[in-house]
């Protein structure tokens, strides 16, 4: 785990990015051998991104459980879909292999959302936290002036501090 950083924190995007929420639902826990190689490429992928910074990936938080969670953070949607599209990166194999072996027989259900946000557009707000989400790959500023509120992180008119 990361320092604890008791000041509240914020973070700041430049322009444009992606926000892509991807998971997988094990609808027969018992049946190991259809989700753990649906895991295990999503581990393989991870491992590819983290090693090509060129590809657009710029980090990600997750939570395991039945319906498991991982929130990615890409520099821009282009770089988001060239990937998933990418005949050379593992992410094609894997989701051929997924349709081939596991689709049909529904023990195992992926999903995922993606979200396109730019300045202005977002905001968030740590405290008592290490770096985490947009914090960790984000330029990581302290939540004052402007910042102290979400309507300041968002750039709108604090109507309660005259913001």
């Amino acid at each position: 785990m990361g320092k604890i950083n008791k000041e509240k924190m914020t973070a700041e995007m430049e322009g444009e990015f992606a926000v892509f929420l991807i998971g997988l639902r094990i609808n027969s826990l018992w049946k190991v051998h259809k989700w753990l190689p649906v895991s295990m490429a999503m581990s393989r992928m991870i491992k590819e991104l983290k090693q090509k910074p060129e590809l657009g990936f710029m980090g990600f938080e997750s939570w395991f459980g039945r319906t498991t969670i991982m929130v990615q953070y890409w520099k821009s949607i282009d770089h988001l879909l060239d990937y998933a599209q990418n005949k050379n990166v593992s992410h094609t194999p894997a989701w051929l292999n997924f349709n081939e072996k596991i689709r049909k027989s529904g023990d195992v259900g992926i999903w995922h959302e993606t979200y396109i946000s730019e300045k202005g557009k977002y905001e968030c707000v740590y405290t008592n936290m290490p770096r985490f989400g947009l914090g960790k790959v984000g330029n990581y500023v302290p939540a004052r002036d402007k910042y102290h509120s979400a309507r300041g992180r968002l750039g709108r008119v604090d109507k309660y501090k005259g913001q």
